[in-house]
C-alpha cells in the first residue's frame, strides 16, 4: 500500500513538473506572434496579404504615376530620364506605360519597349539589393524583412510574369530589339552598366544578375517554392524571360573587361575575382582584350522611333566625365555646315544652314521634337552631335564620314577608334573615296585591336579610292606604282 501511494506521489510530481513548462511554451509563443503582429501591421504579413496588388505594390509619388494626358510627353520623357540614370521605379513605371495597362496610355502602347524597361529593373540592383539585414530569428522569419524588401520583392515577381508573356508573343528578331536596348542603355551608365552586363551573362548569378539564392530568380528558372505574395509560379518557372541573354563565360569575360576600361577600381578588382571563379575562365583573357578594342554598341543612340502617338523614345543618356564633356567644347572646331547638311538630309531644312544663326526657331524645335529632348529653342552641343549622328544611322554617307571623323579626332564625341571604323566601313559600302582612303590608312598601318595590318586590303582601297576621283589617294597610289616600277627595273 505505501509503494502504491509513492508511485502516485511520483507521478502527480512528474504532471505538475510538466505544467509549468506547456505553459511556458504557449506563453513563448503567443508573446513572440504578439510582437510580431505588434511589429509589423498585418498588412505586411505575406501570408495573408496573398495577391492584393494594391497592399503588396510600393508606393509611387504622384509626380511618377500622373496620367493626364495633356502632360503624357513631357511625364516620359521625365520617366525616361530618371531610367536612364538607374532609378529602378521609373522603370517599372515605364515598363508598365509602354504596356498600356491604363486606358489613358493606349496610344503609346508598344511590347518591346515595355519588355526593355522591365528587363533593365529586373537587372537593376536597387531592386533585389537588401535593406534590412537583422536577425530575427525563426519566429522573426515568418514576417518580411522590411516593408521595402517586401514589396520589391513583389514588385519584381510581377515584372518577371509580365515580361516572361510579353516576350513569349514575340518573334526572334523583336526579343533581339529587345536585348540590343538593354545593351545599349547599360552600356551609357559606365563601370555599372557594364558590370550589370557582365552579371546578365554570367551563369553564377540569376538570370538577370540577380544572386544565384534570389527567391525571384530561382521561381524564373522553375526551382523555387511560391512563398508571400505574387503570382503562382508552375514548375516550369519562366523560361522566355530568363533566357532572354544567353549564358557564356566570354561575353561576361567582355564586359567585365569593358568595365576596367573606365577606370573603375572595383571593377578590376571584380575582373580578378571573375578568373578565379571558375576554372578556365582566365584562358580567355587575350581574346576577350582583342575583342574589346573591337566592341561598339548597338546603337549610335537609342532609336527613337515612337508608336504612332508620336512621342519618340528619346535617347536620356548624358555626357560621363571629364572625357564626354572635353569632346562636347570641341564642336566648335567642326565647321557648322556639316551639321547643316546632316538637318537638310534629315528635312529639318531645305537648304544647308552655314551658321546657328541661319536656323529659325521653329527648325531648331523640330529637330529637339525629332530627338525627344525638350522645346528650349536652342542648339546645344549634343543637340549638334546627335544630328549628324541621326543622320548617319538614317544613311547619309556624308555624315557618316563626317561621324567616323569625330571618333578618329575626339570631336563631340571621346576618341574610339573602333566606332571611327565602324563609320568609315559605313560610308565605304556607299561609295564614298575618303572614307575608302582612311580605311586604307587603317589597313596599312594596322591599329592595335580593330584592324590587322593588310598591305595588300590597303592597296585595293587606295585604287577604289582614286578611281572615284579622292585627290589624296590618287597621288599616294602614284607614289606607289613609281616605287614599284623602280624596283622592277633593278
Amino acid at each position: 500500500m505505501g509503494d502504491h501511494n509513492v508511485m502516485d506521489d511520483e507521478r502527480r510530481g512528474r504532471v505538475r513538473g510538466r505544467a509549468p513548462l506547456a505553459v511556458g511554451a504557449v506563453a513563448v509563443v503567443l508573446a513572440a506572434a504578439t510582437l510580431t503582429v505588434a511589429a509589423c501591421d498585418t498588412r505586411d504579413i505575406q501570408f495573408w496579404r496573398k495577391n492584393d496588388a494594391a497592399a503588396n505594390q510600393c508606393p509611387r509619388p504622384a509626380s511618377m504615376t500622373g496620367s493626364e494626358f495633356n502632360a503624357q510627353e513631357t511625364g516620359l520623357r521625365l520617366l525616361r530620364r530618371a531610367a536612364f540614370r538607374g532609378d529602378f521605379f521609373a522603370q517599372l513605371e515605364l515598363g508598365s506605360r509602354y504596356a498600356a495597362q491604363r486606358a489613358t496610355d493606349k496610344n503609346i502602347e508598344d511590347p518591346i519597349e515595355s519588355s526593355v524597361w522591365l528587363a533593365m529593373a529586373l537587372a537593376n540592383e536597387q531592386g533585389f539589393a537588401p535593406i534590412n539585414r537583422v536577425d530575427r530569428g525563426w519566429l522573426g522569419g515568418w514576417r518580411p524583412l522590411s516593408r521595402y524588401d517586401d514589396c520589391r520583392a513583389w514588385e519584381r515577381q510581377m515584372a518577371y510574369q509580365r515580361l516572361d508573356r510579353q516576350l513569349a508573343q514575340m518573334t526572334r528578331d523583336e526579343q533581339e530589339a529587345v536585348r540590343d536596348r538593354v545593351v545599349y542603355v547599360l552600356s551609357t551608365q559606365d563601370a555599372q552598366g557594364f558590370r550589370t552586363l557582365a552579371r546578365l551573362h554570367d551563369s553564377l548569378y540569376g538570370p538577370y544578375g540577380e544572386p544565384e539564392d534570389n527567391p525571384q530568380a530561382r521561381r524564373a528558372i522553375g526551382r523555387g517554392t511560391h512563398e508571400g505574395p505574387g503570382p503562382r509560379v508552375g514548375r516550369r518557372g519562366y523560361p522566355t524571360a530568363a533566357s532572354l541573354f544567353q549564358r557564356n563565360d566570354v561575353d561576361a569575360y567582355l564586359y567585365n573587361y569593358l568595365a576596367v576600361q573606365t577606370g573603375d577600381v572595383g571593377a578590376y578588382v571584380l575582373l580578378k575575382d571573375f578568373e578565379k571563379s571558375s576554372p578556365g575562365r582566365s584562358q580567355y583573357g587575350r581574346f576577350v582584350e582583342a575583342k574589346a578594342r573591337q566592341w561598339v554598341p548597338p546603337f549610335e543612340f537609342y532609336p527613337n522611333t515612337a508608336p504612332q502617338s508620336g512621342v519618340p523614345f528619346s535617347d536620356e543618356s548624358r555626357p560621363r566625365g571629364d572625357a564626354y564633356e572635353y569632346a562636347l567644347t570641341r564642336m566648335s572646331d567642326l565647321p557648322f555646315v556639316h551639321v547643316g547638311r546632316a538637318l537638310r538630309y534629315l528635312g529639318v531644312t531645305d537648304t544647308v544652314a552655314a551658321r546657328p544663326e541661319d536656323l529659325s526657331k521653329r527648325q531648331i524645335e523640330t529637330l529637339e521634337a525629332m530627338l525627344g529632348h525638350p522645346m528650349e529653342s536652342r542648339l546645344s552641343w549634343l543637340e549638334r552631335v546627335r544630328a549628324i549622328q541621326l543622320a548617319a544611322v538614317n544613311g547619309s554617307s556624308e555624315a557618316q564620314l563626317v561621324l567616323a571623323v569625330m571618333y578618329a579626332e575626339g570631336i563631340g564625341v571621346p576618341t574610339d577608334y573602333a566606332r571611327a571604323f565602324h563609320w568609315f566601313e559605313e560610308a565605304a559600302r556607299q561609295g564614298s573615296p575618303e572614307a575608302k582612303f582612311a580605311l586604307s590608312t587603317y589597313f596599312a598601318l594596322g591599329v592595335a585591336g580593330v584592324s590587322d595590318q593588310d598591305k595588300a586590303q590597303a592597296v585595293v582601297m587606295r585604287i577604289e579610292s582614286a578611281l572615284s576621283g579622292f585627290g589624296p589617294s590618287a597621288s599616294r597610289l602614284q607614289a606607289v606604282l613609281a616605287q614599284v616600277s623602280r624596283s622592277q627595273r633593278r
